[in-house]
């Protein structure tokens, strides 16, 4: 029902709010701030298709996350290619990883899929902190280069610009996924598994079709966030990453689309406004905030502000009388 609301009644309005703001967003921020808030809100909203959309919980996307980060990496650096074609070679090599994860990760779900997920994330880290050849290991992946023909990158302002409109693309193909009939599918995957099955449809295909898309969005927030910060390290690669991107999506809402992006940029503004201060205990900030939002707000900060309108717009509805109801309610007045 609030999808419903939302796509007919404010879709329009709140496309045009969200553009704006991201257009806004260099201005109002330190544009490399700006810039991290694009690429983690990409991410949120990729693992909001597995966990609002698909029902998996996955503690190992930072595997695609860091992998891209790698790949984007040593493709800008070994190749001199243009920046958004490193960052789609690296989203295509989160995609490949994620296949034969997928492959074996979707046979389970629930704390199982997320065990799963959690346990390749790791093996990855363990084989990026061992091929030092290639990753640099503890050092990382650095001095990656942010070209494009005709554009100066070295200006982190022009460079929100250059990578907005991957993430805008990003985002709509998540938008389309979810809806279109192979997202109606997967929510039914969701709801009812053993039902779809009768119904014809491989609910395991449907999973990692799901996973792959993810892994691939994933791997574009992974990549321009690399080329932002020009290195990749280990931690893109660790499960605090997985976790972090978790957060965020609960923090925004489950199943909004919308809701991730509130919940990235709320957190990564407060992560930078908190180490900007000097405040050493960033996490425990960080942390006490998603317990309130869990505990006050459990459908995430977005989820709760659109239940909230939807049921108001509801009872504005209800009460108020219909065109018949006027017009018998004035001839019972004449008479």
């Amino acid at each position: 029902m609030i999808v419903k609301y939302m796509v007919e009644r404010g879709g329009l309005p709140l496309l045009a709010a969200g553009l704006l703001g991201a257009l806004a967003l260099p201005w109002l921020l330190y544009p490399p701030v700006a810039t991290d808030i694009l690429c983690w809100a990409l991410f949120a909203v990729a693992l909001d298709l597995l966990i609002g959309y698909a029902g998996l919980l996955s503690f190992g996307h930072a595997a695609f996350w860091g992998s891209s980060a790698y790949a984007t990496g040593l493709i800008a650096i070994h190749t001199g290619l243009p920046f958004p074609v490193a960052v789609l070679g690296g989203a295509l090599a989160a995609a490949v990883l994620a296949l034969p994860i997928g492959y074996l990760a979707v046979r389970r779900t629930g704390i199982y899929f997320a065990m799963v997920t959690l346990a390749f994330a790791q093996l990855v880290y363990f084989t990026a902190n061992q091929w030092k050849d290639v990753t640099g290991g503890e050092n990382g992946l650095q001095a990656i280069p942010r070209d494009l023909p005709g554009a100066d990158l070295n200006d982190s302002f022009v460079f929100y610009y250059a990578a907005l409109p991957l993430v805008l693309l990003g985002l709509f193909a998540a938008w389309r996924t979810v809806r279109s009939p192979f997202g109606r599918v997967l929510t039914a995957v969701r709801d009812n598994p053993e039902r779809t099955r009768a119904l014809g449809y491989g609910a395991d295909r449907y999973r990692l079709a799901a996973f792959t898309g993810s892994a691939f969005l994933t791997g574009i927030a992974g990549g321009l966030y690399a080329i932002n910060h020009g290195f990749a390290s280990l931690q893109e690669v660790y499960w605090t990453t997985s976790g972090k991107a978790v957060v965020m999506v609960l923090l925004g809402g489950i199943g909004t689309l919308w809701g991730p992006v509130v919940g990235a940029a709320a957190l990564v503004r407060l992560e930078d406004w908190l180490s900007t201060a000097g405040f050493e205990s960033v996490q425990l900030v960080t942390g006490a905030v998603f317990i309130a939002a869990v505990l006050l707000l459990r459908r995430g900060v977005w989820g709760t502000a659109a239940g909230l309108l939807a049921r108001r717009v509801e009872k504005t509805s209800t009460d108020a009388p219909s065109v018949t109801e006027g017009a018998s309610m004035g001839e019972e007045q004449r008479v």
